[in-house]
């Protein structure tokens, strides 16, 4: 049963830790677009006119890509409620090294479960 848990909970932070990575270079990506999209009309000699709401949209994706972002820590805050429930508090499902967590907005190290032991 708990050798259950545990696969069913690897399985499905194996999955998070892909979204939230998939979600962050969607974000990046999306930065280089809209950071480029204006130098490369200057560097064409084009007025700033040109490509405006492709431009505005580009930076509206920006910001439902940061709403996606805080959705998916909300979902991975919520999974960690989920790990305690089921049992699994001491469990770590992450790699090695110092993790960020947030907590009331603001971003302090934290030690993984494999440095503590």
């Amino acid at each position: 049963m708990l050798k259950d848990r545990r696969n069913a909970a690897q399985a499905v932070a194996e999955a998070l830790f892909a979204a939230e990575k998939a979600i962050d270079t969607a974000i990046a990506s999306t930065a280089a677009l809209a950071t480029l999209m204006p130098a490369q009309r200057e560097a064409a000699n084009l007025s700033v006119m040109i490509g405006q709401d492709a431009l505005l949209s580009a930076i509206e994706t920006l910001r439902a890509l940061g709403q996606a972002r805080q959705n998916i820590i909300e979902t991975h805050q919520g999974l960690g409620k989920v790990q305690h429930d089921i049992g699994l508090s001491a469990v770590s499902f992450g790699g090695g090294g110092i993790k960020p967590a947030f907590l009331i907005g603001s971003l302090r190290a934290v030690p993984t479960m494999r440095e503590v032991a």
